[in-house]
C-alpha cells in the first residue's frame, strides 16, 4: 500500500537536511514511490537563532523542536525528523515518537590540529563546545583545559578547531558520518572513557498520535533495536528530568535479548561524578531506564540537579 502524500518537517542545518533526506530516501524506496512525492518543509527554530549563549540559559532542548511541533500539530507537516539527543523527554500532547532509524556510531569525535587525544592536548589548551556533558567530562579528565562556549554548525566548529582558532572541539561522530565528513575526525573517544548523550547517533521520527496511516507507512523503515535502546535511555533521562542545565550521559546497548544501560551525572566543573549501571530483558526497556534513574537520584547530593 502506498503511503499518503507526506510532508516532512526539519531544521535547515546541513546535518538536519542530511538526516531528512535519508528518511525520505528510505521511505520512498520502501513504498516504491518517487522521492519527490514526499515534500520537505524547512522550519527555522529558536535554537537555530540563538548562537551567542548556551541553550540551558534560554530554555533548553525544546528550543530546537517547538516550532516544528507547532507545525505538526497544526497539520502543516506530517512527519518531523529530529536528532534524538535534541528531543525533550516529554513531547507535546498529540505528538508521539513513531520510532527511530537504525542507530549510527554513538561515540564523540575529537577534532584538533594540536593532539590526537584529550590527554595529549597542551596544558591550558582551549576546547570549544556548547554541551555541558562534554564540558564536564573534559574537565573531569583535564581540569587544566580552558573550556569555552562554541556554537554553530558542524563546518564552523570543524574550521575553528582545524585552523587553530581553538585547540580542539568535540562532535558526534554520527553527524560527521552522515555529512560525509568522517575523515575530519582526529580521534574517536570510547564509550567507556566518554559516555555519550542520551539518544546520540539516533534519528527520531515523530508523528501526530492519531495519524495512524503515517505511522503505518513509517513502520517499514524503523528499527526495533534502536527503539529498545532509546526507550531505556529516555526513561532514564525522564526520571532525572534531564535538561540542558545538568551534565547527564547515558547509553544503552543491546546484547542478545538483554539491554545493558550505563548512566552518569557530573557536577558542571567535573569535580564529582555519579554513575549507575543496570540491565534486563528487552521487554522491560522503560523499567530498566527508570530504575537506573531512581538509583542515580539516590546518590546525588543536594545542588547537583537544578
Amino acid at each position: 500500500m502506498s503511503p499518503p502524500r507526506l510532508k516532512i518537517g526539519t531544521r535547515g542545518s546541513p546535518l538536519a537536511m542530511a538526516q531528512t533526506h535519508e528518511v525520505r530516501r528510505l521511505l520512498a524506496a520502501a513504498h516504491d514511490i518517487p522521492e519527490t512525492d514526499i515534500k520537505i518543509v524547512v522550519i527555522r527554530t529558536s535554537g537555530d537563532m540563538i548562537q551567542d549563549r548556551a541553550l540551558g540559559e534560554s530554555g533548553g532542548k525544546g528550543l530546537f523542536t517547538k516550532e516544528i511541533d507547532a507545525a505538526q500539530l497544526e497539520g502543516g507537516i506530517d512527519i518531523a525528523i529530529h536528532s534524538s539527543k535534541d528531543l525533550p523527554t516529554l513531547l507535546p500532547e498529540g505528538l508521539v515518537i513513531a520510532g527511530y532509524l537504525p542507530r549510527e556510531d554513538v561515540r564523540d569525535a575529537l577534532i584538533s590540529a594540536r593532539a590526537n587525544s584529550i590527554a595529549g592536548l597542551p596544558k591550558g589548551a582551549t576546547l570549544g563546545t556548547a554541551s555541558l556533558r562534554r564540558q564536564a567530562q573534559v574537565r573531569r579528565l583535564r581540569p587544566d583545559i580552558n573550556v569555552v562556549l562554541l556554537r554553530g554548525n558542524v563546518e564552523t566548529r570543524l574550521r575553528k578547531a582545524e585552523s587553530g582558532e581553538i585547540d580542539a572541539t568535540l562532535l558526534a561522530f554520527a553527524g560527521l558520518k552522515r555529512l560525509g565528513l568522517a575523515h575530519r575526525a582526529t580521534a574517536l573517544l570510547s564509550v567507556e572513557e566518554f559516555l555519550p548523550a542520551v539518544g546520540q547517533g539516533a534519528i527520531a521520527v515523530t508523528t501526530r498520535a492519531d495519524d495512524h496511516a503515517t505511522r503505518a507507512a513509517l513502520d517499514t523503515i524503523l528499527d526495533a533495536a534502536t527503539l529498545h535502546a532509546l526507550t531505556t535511555e529516555r526513561a532514564f533521562l525522564r526520571v532525572l528530568d534531564g535538561s540542558c542545565k545538568t551534565p547527564i550521559a547515558g547509553h544503552a546497548k543491546i546484547v542478545g535479548h538483554q539491554i545493558i544501560l550505563n548512566g552518569l551525572v557530573l557536577r558542571n566543573d567535573g569535580s564529582e561524578i555519579f554513575t549507575v549501571a543496570d540491565a534486563g530483558p528487552l521487554a522491560e526497556a522503560g523499567q530498566i531506564g527508570a530504575r537506573a534513574g531512581r538509583a542515580l537520584l539516590e546518590q546525588l547530593p543536594p545542588g547537583v540537579l537544578p
